[in-house]
């Protein structure tokens, strides 16, 4: 859609909760499984693509580059949530943070799947971590029996 090659780099597990780069598209999930998707872009690139999208470039961060990348971050978990038909997901409204060392909590025992990309525009990720339902209905049930 955007007219750019992204080269995906390798996939890796992580509990880390704060984000490579300097704008966040967050968006939640829920069903049969509940979690998150993030897509995380450096600055150059959420400029960019805001730019491709409107016509023009912006200079800094502002309200039409946040609402570019919650579009992306939309689109992304759509595709997503077809993909996981059988989860009957529901989808929240994207939500966007920006600034450097912002943090995302995908939850304590949540472990993601993070999957960097490159493109012409710069770095760019995407970070995805969800938990079944039955599991998190287990966990809850062990933290309160431990109380």
């Amino acid at each position: 859609m955007l007219g750019c090659k992204l080269t995906r780099g390798e996939l890796s597990l992580s509990m880390n909760f704060q984000p490579q780069h300097d704008v966040s598209g967050i968006i939640g999930l829920s069903g049969k499984a509940s979690g998150t998707v993030v897509v995380s872009l450096d600055r150059d690139v959420a400029t960019a693509v805001t730019g491709h999208m409107l016509g023009e470039r912006p200079l800094t961060i502002n309200a039409d580059v946040s609402d570019a990348v919650g579009e992306i971050v939309n689109m992304i978990a759509g595709r997503a949530k077809s993909n996981l038909q059988e989860l009957e997901m529901a989808l929240s409204l994207p939500t966007v943070i920006t600034g450097k060392n912002h943090v995302i909590q995908f939850g304590s025992s949540t472990q993601t799947i993070c999957i960097p990309y490159s493109c012409e525009w710069g770095e760019l990720s995407l970070e995805v971590g969800l938990v079944e339902q039955s599991e998190k209905l287990a966990e809850s049930k062990a933290v309160l029996a431990a109380r």
